[in-house]
């Protein structure tokens, strides 16, 4: 079976003669049918329900199906969970697998509410150090340093440079010191990418972006590798912090799903065109592309990603007045901080995504004031362009 013929098919609920479509289960908790089952199912002895933030047929089905999605190609089964959010899957896995003591060694320029939560685990005793999580030098010295890191965490592309990491590489470095290696693949998505099979231990989505699609939901997804990790550390936090997802939101990503493919080429035809497109403007100084021939992580793209994905960035000439002016003048694309959807989403990471984030490590980091974040979407590209154009020639030489 093809990889996208996984994000069409159903595989959690089965019924004599099932419905065309996974059907919404409501409910908060279900029934035995004595306090016989109702045991063996709370003991794990035997399938079954039992309270809505312990799983539902529902989010159960999306869990599964966005685990086969990862797990494409890997002779050994996958777990997923479903969360309330792309944060509670980050929170989730950070609680589970980080005890105090424990140092986290991740990237600077990360989506600012990642980075501001690895900051906040401080709070309970857990570091975090920063590093060049491309140069695989700086990598090792810092894990041969610091004996005690327990992860590994990384976005690629990250969020909003889109600079690419070596995830085999990654891996076995992180498993040789005895860490685990944790990737966001928001951006890509396993249709783009699949960090699993590229020795990643556990994958971690914000599905509201790409996987929903339509910006009608908030949620997330872990997906791991190791049944005694998923077991014994990531359901216990997920079931007990209460990240778990709701059937609503689950039955709108498995209807995501079904266009993930067809939508993710699309994002990436269009965002080739965009990014071609800005190089030749005189008013951008720098564009962010995992598809353009001269971006640095050129040998690495080719390696892991099937496509290159709808997201960009480019930097404009006038610093943070230039990137307020063009944001501004945009009518047809979309100011709001979010990204994934269907249509072309802009965003301003200074003023908006990173803004917790202080200036200097944002700057140091290539986050920026004229930076502009950009989702390309499956509109018509004569529409984007026209648009991109018009909020350029506009701004003052």
């Amino acid at each position: 079976m093809k990889l996208s013929s996984l994000a069409t098919r159903d595989p959690a609920i089965t019924h004599h003669n099932p419905p065309h479509q996974i059907p919404l289960v409501a409910a908060s908790s279900f029934v035995f049918d004595s306090i016989e089952q109702g045991i063996d199912i709370f003991d794990g002895q035997a399938p079954g329900h039992i309270y809505g933030r312990f799983g539902n047929p529902t989010v159960d089905a999306v869990a599964a199906k966005i685990a086969a999605l990862e797990g494409y190609g890997l002779e050994e089964p996958c777990y997923g969970l479903f969360c309330s959010s792309g944060m509670a899957a980050i929170a989730t896995t950070l609680i589970a697998v980080c005890q105090e003591g424990h140092k986290i060694l991740t990237h600077g320029d990360l989506y600012g509410g990642s980075s501001s939560l690895i900051d906040r685990l401080a709070t309970q005793g857990i570091q975090r150090i920063d590093t060049d999580i491309r140069n695989s030098e700086d990598v090792e010295d810092k894990l041969s340093e610091h004996p005690d890191v327990c992860v590994v965490y990384v976005e690629t592309p990250s969020n909003p440079t889109l600079r690419c990491a070596d995830l085999s590489y990654l891996a076995d470095l992180a498993h040789h010191y005895g860490a685990l290696l944790v990737v966001d693949n928001t951006f890509a998505t396993p249709i783009v990418q699949q960090p699993l099979n590229h020795g990643a231990d556990i994958v971690i989505h914000s599905t509201t972006k790409y996987m929903n699609g339509h910006g009608t939901g908030i949620a997330g997804a872990i997906v791991c590798r190791d049944e005694a990790l998923f077991e014994e550390r990531l359901k216990p936090v997920y079931r007990l912090y209460g990240g778990s997802g709701n059937a609503w939101d689950a039955w709108l990503v498995l209807n995501g799903l079904k266009t993930l493919p067809l939508r993710m080429e699309r994002h990436s035809e269009n965002a080739q065109r965009v990014a071609e497109y800005l190089l030749q403007r005189d008013k951008v100084r720098q564009v962010n592309y995992p598809g353009l021939p001269d971006h640095t992580d050129c040998a690495t793209i080719g390696r892991q990603m099937k496509l290159h994905g709808g997201m960009l960035s480019f930097d404009l000439h006038g610093g943070l007045e230039a990137g307020k002016q063009f944001m501004n003048r945009l009518k047809f694309c979309t100011l709001t901080p979010t990204l994934g959807d269907v249509d072309t989403l802009v965003l301003h990471p200074a003023t908006m995504s990173h803004r917790g984030i202080p200036r200097d490590v944002r700057l140091a980091h290539g986050i920026t004031d004229g930076l502009i974040r950009l989702s390309v979407g499956i509109e018509a590209i004569e529409d984007i362009l026209d648009d991109l154009d018009q909020a350029l020639t506009g701004l003052p030489a």
